[in-house]
């Protein structure tokens, strides 16, 4: 098995950019460059957390294990925090663990279009109301 990659604070800070977009989530990194597009939450809120530990950000959302899943794919390496900064791998509820990739459904998208249609209608019905 091959070691693994280390990422520093530095490091992730330089991938900001849709061009170039990477995350940390519980000590590790993951390149979203490739999934920007097909995030369904909208590309600012990738870019809003790029280069940095989101790990508050991504368990305060609430990501489904099939958003876990398909992180696990976009894995590239370990995060090393920086000086005076801990890397975020102990959020105040245990994080379930990442499972292994699995291949992807091709139907799968349409679970993000009908629990996005969901949100859109739960939004518009309170600003109707």
């Amino acid at each position: 098995m091959a070691d693994k990659k280390i990422i520093t604070a530095a490091q992730l800070a330089q991938h900001t950019h849709k061009d170039s977009l990477y995350l940390a989530v519980h000590g590790k990194v993951y390149d979203l460059t490739g999934f920007i597009d097909e995030h369904p939450g909208g590309e600012e809120v990738l870019l809003d957390e790029a280069g940095k530990d989101a790990t508050e950000s991504f368990e305060d959302v609430g990501h489904s294990d099939e958003a876990r899943d398909i992180m696990s794919k976009l894995y590239v390496g370990e995060y090393q925090a920086g000086a005076g900064e801990k890397a975020k791998s102990n959020y105040a509820s245990t994080p379930k663990p990442i499972p292994a990739a699995e291949p992807v459904e091709s139907g799968s998208k349409l679970q993000y279009v009908i629990a996005l249609a969901v949100i859109a209608g739960a939004v518009l019905w309170k600003v109707i109301r």
